[in-house]
């Protein structure tokens, strides 16, 4: 398993809020078999990492479908091999790393 962090951002749109493009893509993520977590700079999705790239396509040509003509994609992809990674895996490593506030 692979995780991939995308984000997709139109840059033809006239609105100043991008809320309804980003559900359409939650919805292609929603039949993609994959898992997959919105957060407040994009998407983190979970799957073996040929499919991620895959999606990263669908996701990225949705802007396209849209009538869109220009779009941005940010991708990044952790793929390791030595062990499977899931997704919240990496935040809870951190989180349980991290020291309580002295009294």
């Amino acid at each position: 398993m692979a995780l991939m962090d995308i984000a997709v951002i139109p840059l033809d749109t006239k609105e100043g809020s991008l809320s309804g493009f980003v559900a359409g893509l939650q919805e292609l993520l929603g039949v993609s078999g994959c898992s997959y977590r919105l957060h407040d700079m994009g998407t983190t999705v979970e799957g073996p990492v040929h499919l991620l790239f895959e999606l990263a396509e669908k996701l990225h040509e949705y802007s396209f479908s849209k009538g869109g003509k220009r779009v941005y994609t940010v991708l990044k992809i952790d793929d390791r091999r030595d062990r499977t990674v899931r997704l919240g895996e990496k935040t809870a490593s951190v989180k349980a790393k991290i020291a309580p506030p002295a009294e």
